[in-house]
């Protein structure tokens, strides 16, 4: 299958959720494969680093900047981008919503847990699942509520085009 046909399956299979696409795209065909995805009904995400700010916890850890800190901060220094911070438990959900950004990465977390997420991000932030995403793991995500879904699977793994041109007479 691809790109565009597995883009519309996991967007039948987690509506109403949002389906994203990742960066992790084939080198020199970035445009191409999130042509494809786009396609399919799914939504282009972060073509590359310029487009977001996305704080992770080894960012806190290395500036020792709190939460709520590193938030200020980007939203001062980018104030036209959206400010994601990545959250591998619930401890990081209600420390990003109380920092006020605008979305939420739930990283590899459990099924109970994102919709635990739901709960204690109350519409505060947007939320996005991610992590491992195949389609029956991106429709049980969408099913806790979340906003979205990223799903790298739509563009690293989708098999390439079999495309032959044979000329006869």
């Amino acid at each position: 299958t691809s790109s565009a046909l597995r883009s519309a399956q996991a967007c039948e299979a987690c509506a109403p959720a949002l389906v994203l696409d990742t960066r992790k795209t084939t080198p020199a065909h970035r445009e191409l494969e999130k042509a494809a995805v786009a396609a399919g009904g799914g939504t282009n995400h972060r073509h590359g680093l310029f487009d977001r700010v996305l704080v992770k916890d080894n960012h806190l850890a290395l500036t020792g900047m709190s939460m709520t800190a590193a938030v200020d901060r980007a939203r001062s220094e980018y104030p036209d981008l959206l400010i994601e911070v990545e959250a591998d438990d619930l401890d990081g959900v209600r420390a990003a919503a109380e920092a006020g950004v605008d979305w939420i990465l739930l990283d590899n977390m459990s099924t109970a847990d994102l919709r635990e997420a739901v709960a204690v991000a109350a519409g505060r932030s947007r939320l996005e699942a991610s992590g491992g995403m195949t389609l029956d793991r991106a429709a049980e995500a969408a099913r806790t509520g979340v906003d979205a879904i990223s799903v790298g699977a739509l563009t690293h793994s989708a098999p390439s085009l079999d495309l032959g041109l044979d000329i006869t007479e």
